[in-house]
């Protein structure tokens, strides 16, 4: 629960334009953070024509009612590393090549792609960031974290013989979504682009990420853990790791947990 006086929470159908457009006559806010909408990539391919319109609608119906009153609020949007899709490059930066494969990734470049013209037409200080792998207790069980976290808790207790992963080998760039949240602010408060990849700049495996926790609980990697390769998503690369060097010149930000400590903070 949020305890603060000076917070309100609001209940709104942002795929609503009456709605949003309302909210925003009414509120008038300096800050505006679009972090809504379908996060899972999975899910995309699932409803991928519900998926892009919730995207690009709720995207829609925040800018269209600031364009139109002249209110050009301190704009983010949560764009994703999912747009790079295949690469050949060792690291991920602004410049890098998009080639998204998925209705996910699709949607959030075309609105990574409306940031940078906005930003452009109208003078305006509208960033997009492109934010890399980040957890926290939070999250989901059926995502990676929680999923083997919650696995190597039914192992100890007997409940599962054994966890299915579809890779070890899958390297990505996991951060404290709280030290996500830091950079997003900066960005904000002092960016100087439309543009900034956010991440540790530092890649862990699967295997990594098990070992840590069957650490934890005293559980043996290869007693456990079974592979199922038809579990990955076909396009998925390898290795996704940012190079957030812009972010940190720029702006001084850089990741405050450890890898480790992050995973313990979700155990």
């Amino acid at each position: 629960m949020i305890d603060n006086q000076k917070i309100k929470l609001l209940n709104i159908d942002l795929n609503n334009l009456h709605e949003t457009n309302k909210l925003i006559e009414d509120i008038r806010p300096d800050f505006i953070y679009n972090l809504s909408g379908p996060s899972s990539v999975y899910d995309s391919f699932i409803n991928p024509d519900e998926t892009k319109a919730q995207i690009n609608n709720i995207f829609k119906n925040l800018t269209t009612p600031l364009i139109k009153l002249g209110l050009f609020s301190n704009f983010y949007q949560a764009s994703s590393s999912e747009m790079f899709g295949l690469h050949t490059e060792k690291k991920l930066n602004e410049e890098s090549t998009f080639n998204p494969n998925s209705p996910y990734a699709e949607a959030k470049l075309e609105n990574h792609k409306k940031v940078v013209a906005l930003s452009q037409k109208y003078d305006w200080n509208i960033y997009s960031g492109i934010m890399f792998n980040h957890e926290s207790q939070f999250r989901e069980d059926r995502y990676l974290f929680m999923k083997i976290i919650n696995g190597a808790i039914d192992i100890k207790n007997k409940k599962l013989k054994k966890l299915t992963v579809g890779s070890l080998d899958y390297v990505r760039d996991w951060s404290f979504a709280g030290d996500i949240s830091k950079a997003i602010y900066a960005i904000t408060n002092k960016g100087s682009s439309n543009t900034y990849v956010i991440g540790s700049g530092k890649g862990n495996s699967i295997k990594t990420v098990i070992e840590i926790i069957f650490d934890y609980f005293n559980l043996n990697l290869d007693k456990y853990i079974d592979v199922d390769e038809t579990l990955i998503r076909k396009g998925d690369p390898i290795s996704v790791i940012s190079n957030p060097k812009k972010l940190n010149n720029e702006l001084g930000w850089s990741n405050n947990i450890s890898f480790e400590d992050l995973i313990k903070i979700c155990i």
